[in-house]
């Protein structure tokens, strides 16, 4: 009966000595500072008889 619970009372010890684990919430909020620069550059192409056609008649649009 010893010999059954020497191992027990081994593992209980070594069960006890275990590093302990926590997970802890920040106090403040994470915070992300993104500078953000967008450029936009449109080209358009008109054939030349488009921009005839506008040259001659500027109300159209």
């Amino acid at each position: 009966m010893k010999k059954a619970v020497l191992p027990v009372a081994l593992m209980a010890l070594l069960g006890a000595c275990a590093p302990k684990v926590q997970i802890v919430a920040p106090d403040r909020p994470i915070e992300i500072n993104l500078n953000v620069k967008i450029d936009q550059e449109v080209r358009v192409r008109l054939d030349k008889e488009v921009e005839d056609l506008i040259a001659d008649n500027p109300d159209l649009f």
